[in-house]
């Protein structure tokens, strides 16, 4: 097990967002599924308890821990693309499982985990500083899923 992994709350479908993190991106799993030995407060014997899981290489934990806490955009995933058809996939599979679309390359999958699907260019173009980052800026301020054409020509001018 590695020595800091993210643990992530989910009511009853660790097992579930984590089969489909894996079926989603590159460089993910599904390991161990653990099971409740007793009765607990959200939960009986034997039900899934937590899921060992990697999403892009990072190490997770699924809880099952009820109704009782609720994800938000205080954390989110940032998964960087190489081009416009890595974005569209990404963003399409999240959007489209159930999830639903927020600004600025962010959406919510259907167990309301954050995601930020960004294009490498828009992280260049930041990076960049000046007119450049403040056009890149200004065009990711008006649109949802990032359009990779759009950000080259901000970056253009």
């Amino acid at each position: 097990m590695a020595k800091n992994t993210i643990c992530l709350w989910y009511d009853k479908d660790a097992e579930a967002a984590a089969r489909f993190y894996a079926e989603t991106f590159p460089d993910s799993a599904v390991g161990a599924v653990h099971r409740a030995p007793s009765d607990y407060p959200s939960g009986k014997a034997d039900d899934v308890l937590t899921v060992e899981f990697t999403v892009a290489g990072v190490p997770c934990i699924g809880l099952n821990g009820g109704p009782a806490f609720k994800h938000n955009e205080a954390f989110s995933f940032q998964i960087a693309t190489d081009d416009q058809d890595e974005t569209d996939r990404y963003w399409n599979a999240i959007v489209g499982n159930g999830g639903q679309e927020s600004a600025c390359g962010w959406c919510k999958d259907k167990w309301g985990v954050s995601w930020q699907i960004t294009p490498r260019v828009l992280i260049e173009a930041l990076a960049a500083g000046g007119d450049e980052a403040k056009r890149a800026f200004d065009a990711m301020m008006g649109i949802r899923k990032i359009d990779v054409a759009a950000i080259k020509a901000a970056r253009r001018g």
